[in-house]
C-alpha cells in the first residue's frame, strides 16, 4: 500500500513538472534589453523569445489581427520623497494575415505595414524590433542612475470585444514576459 501511495505521487508529482515546464514555454523570455544613447535621444535595443501556440497560430492565420505591446519605465530613485517616473513609453506591434495575398503583414504604429511569406518571418520581427525612440536627451538627467522596468506583452485590448471576453477566461490566448529590471546611468558613457 505504502509503495502504491509512493508511486502514485511520483507520477503526480511528474505530471506537475511537466504541466509546469509547458507553460513556461508559452511565456515571452526578454534575451536583450538596453539603452543606448543617440543623436535623437534614448533608444531602447532589445530582443525576445517567444512561440506562438496552436491556439494563436490558428487566429492568426483565421484572419485575427494579434498586437504584442512592449513598455518600459524608468524610474529615479529618491530617499526624500517618491521615486521620480522619468520615463513611461510603449509601443504596440500587430501582426495580421491577408488570406487574398497569403502574406503575414507586420506594422508598428503608423507605419506601413510589412509583408512575410511565412509566419516564423513575420514573427522575427516582432522578437527582434528596430531601435525605438523612448525618450529625448532631455528626459534624463546626466550622471544619474534610473532603475528600468521593460515586460512585453500579447495585448488583449486590441481584440474585438468578442474575443476580449473569450481571452480573458482561455488561458492559451494570455502570453506575456516578466517585468526585466536592470540599472541605467544616463550619459555618453553608458550603455
Amino acid at each position: 500500500m505504502t509503495l502504491r501511495f509512493f508511486c502514485l505521487l511520483a507520477c503526480q508529482l511528474l505530471l506537475v513538472f511537466a504541466c509546469t515546464q509547458a507553460r513556461a514555454a508559452d511565456g515571452v523570455d526578454i534575451t536583450q534589453a538596453e539603452i543606448q544613447l543617440t543623436d535623437e535621444g534614448y533608444r531602447l535595443n532589445t530582443r525576445f523569445a517567444f512561440e506562438l501556440n496552436h491556439e494563436l497560430q490558428e487566429a492568426v492565420q483565421n484572419g485575427i489581427k494579434l498586437a504584442f505591446t512592449t513598455e518600459i519605465e524608468m524610474t529615479r530613485p529618491r530617499w526624500w520623497w517618491r521615486d521620480e517616473k522619468a520615463v513611461f513609453s510603449k509601443r504596440t506591434i500587430s501582426i495580421s494575415y491577408d488570406v487574398l495575398t497569403r502574406q503575414y503583414n507586420v506594422s508598428s504604429g503608423g507605419t506601413v505595414p510589412q509583408s512575410f511569406p511565412t509566419l516564423d518571418e513575420a514573427l522575427s520581427l516582432i522578437r527582434r524590433p528596430a531601435r525605438w525612440l523612448i525618450a529625448p536627451k532631455s528626459a534624463l538627467k546626466l550622471g544619474e542612475t534610473y532603475e528600468v522596468s521593460i515586460r512585453m506583452f500579447m495585448d488583449r485590448d486590441f481584440l474585438s470585444k468578442p474575443l476580449q471576453v473569450n481571452a480573458i477566461n482561455d488561458s492559451s490566448w494570455r502570453l506575456a514576459s516578466n517585468r526585466k529590471t536592470f540599472t541605467y546611468k544616463a550619459g555618453p558613457s553608458a550603455g
